[in-house]
């Protein structure tokens, strides 16, 4: 095997950054890559796309040395390497910023950037000012100056979380940088800012490895793409050579003709207010919303980050506290102090929250648990719970939501980030809520599971539920919502219902359109960000 210094001198020499061959790797009886080959070339920005499941995670933790295959090569610049642990990756100039965050929480943003690879001075000792010096350096080349760097991270916004977690990968100064979902957390003057990263990476001869579900970015920044299905590979080709529907038929195996729900008639559907808010105000972000929610609606929430729609959930749910204004529940004032009065029967909601990942489930618990642990009572008599009837009824919900049933036995960590969504779906389904609250439900999924759930979401609501529902993809909430409150500097700039509601529309409502202007939304980019989320 090569080591770091013949692969510097190589680095001239060789056009293939990365080249995998026939690489194998199995998790018990799941074949997660199969004979996998393809090549990424030095220098380029290139795509891996597949859906969850597919293999992209596995190849990532591959190339980051958090796993080895079971079979197969791994050559960088055309030496072969082994790539035991993370550390060794690193020698190679491998870095990565993960989708499902690395970061310390309890730790300080400073503390965070240096984990591990603090500077010492002439004693060995850790030189703190040295790192902060260099770490405010380079947060102040990356547009990122106005970060606290000893604010502790779990106090940061999850948008805020994956600047850094990107940041922290750049700053060790890769020749290899995987970016796995970058922009699942991102809105649309976020995603501009990492545009503009990647290509400068590009231009001094980083090879960047981008895995996405959105195509529109796909098209933006890289120059060629792999496509990953059930394991095995599909296709390494050059961005322009396909159209989207043929990525999208590469990546789900079949052709997805209507990725959305056709919009049933507005006649009659409606029923009474099920969740209702007057002059709300949350925290310092969120001032003087009112809104209502009705039986069988899907309440669209837009804006862009920060602007006060992550506080709207949380003081809904009773995660943060009211400094003003009052919920309503069928039309009656109600305290909500806690999730544990959201849930209770009488109000009957649950939340899908922001990160799936630490929010919404216990990683290392089974599906079942997972799922049954907000109706846990129901299964239990005398202390002893039921479970026959407990695995009967998650089995009934798995069904629903198209959940294989080894989650029932399997840690939810062990799934994909889609069939994670949906266990967190289910867990509600069979707490029968009478309302959703549903936070970037697609987060990082792929455009298969993105249709299971809008029919889920259809049906839901459909059956009599409610649905208040945020996200940072504009086409999602033109196609999915009733209507839609558009967010800006923490009131409603506008609600806007069909046929107005179209993605312009929102898009300018989300700049602060009386602020901003005609010229304002012409120079930005950030516009056609926002309304190009779509795909993914």
């Amino acid at each position: 095997m090569a080591d770091p210094v013949s692969i510097e001198a190589a680095q001239q020499a060789s056009t293939v950054a990365v080249s995998l061959n026939l690489i194998s790797k199995s998790f018990g009886a799941t074949l997660a890559l199969d004979n996998v080959s393809f090549d990424i070339q030095a220098g380029s920005v290139h795509a891996l796309l597949g859906e969850n499941g597919a293999g992209k995670s596995t190849l990532v933790k591959l190339l980051s040395g958090l796993i080895e295959p079971d079979r197969g090569t791994i050559q960088l610049l055309g030496q072969p390497v082994r790539l035991p642990q993370p550390r060794r990756a690193h020698r190679y100039g491998i870095q990565t910023a993960f989708q499902e965050m690395t970061l310390v929480g309890d730790l300080t943003v400073l503390e965070n950037m240096l984990l591990a690879y603090a500077p010492v001075n002439a004693l060995g000792l850790i030189d703190r000012r040295g790192g902060e010096r260099a770490v405010s350096a380079h947060f102040t080349e990356l547009g990122m100056a106005d970060i606290d760097l000893y604010d502790e991270v779990r106090e940061l916004d999850l948008a805020v979380q994956q600047k850094i977690e990107i940041a922290r990968a750049i700053f060790r100064r890769p020749k290899i940088l995987l970016l796995d979902e970058p922009t699942s957390s991102l809105s649309g003057r976020d995603v501009d800012w990492l545009g503009d990263i990647i290509q400068t990476l590009k231009a001094s001869g980083v090879t960047t490895v981008f895995i996405s579900h959105r195509i529109p970015e796909v098209r933006m920044f890289c120059d060629t793409l792999t496509v990953l299905r059930n394991g095995q590979h599909i296709v390494t080709d050059a961005v322009t050579e396909h159209s989207d529907e043929a990525v999208i038929r590469m990546i789900a195996g079949r052709s997805i003709v209507q990725a959305f729900p056709p919009r049933p008639p507005d006649a009659g559907r409606f029923g009474p207010e099920v969740l209702g808010a007057e002059q709300l105000a949350v925290g310092s972000k969120l001032h003087d919303v009112s809104f209502s929610l009705r039986q069988g609606e899907i309440l669209g929430v837009a804006g862009l980050q920060g602007m006060g729609q992550l506080e709207l959930f949380l003081g809904c749910y009773g995660m943060s506290e009211l400094r003003a204004g009052q919920l309503r529940v069928d039309g009656q004032p109600v305290a909500i102090n806690s999730p544990r009065d959201a849930i209770h029967p009488a109000i009957s909601m649950g939340l899908l929250p922001e990160d799936r990942k630490t929010e919404a489930l216990f990683q290392k618990l089974s599906g079942l648990h997972n799922a049954s642990l907000p109706v846990i009572d129901r299964f239990a008599r005398f202390g002893l719970i039921n479970q026959p009837r407990e695995r009967e009824a998650v089995s009934r919900v798995f069904d629903q939501v198209e959940v294989d049933h080894r989650a029932i036995w399997t840690r939810v960590g062990a799934f994909s980030g889609g069939n994670q969504q949906k266990i967190a779906i289910a867990k509600w389904l069979l707490a029968e809520s009478r309302m959703l609250l549903l936070y970037d439900p697609t987060r990082g999924i792929d455009i298969g599971t993105k249709h299971e759930l809008y029919l889920l979401m259809r049906a839901y609501v459909e059956a009599g539920g409610a649905l208040l529902f945020f996200s940072s993809e504009i086409p999602e909430l033109v196609h999915m919502a009733d209507r839609v409150l558009v967010f800006y500097r923490g009131r409603v700039m506008a609600e806007i219902a069909p046929p107005a509601l179209i993605e312009e529309a929102i898009v300018r409502a989300a700049l602060g359109e009386s602020a901003l202007g005609e010229s304002a939304l012409g120079e930005s980019n950030v516009s056609a960000q926002l309304a190009g989320k779509a795909g993914l």
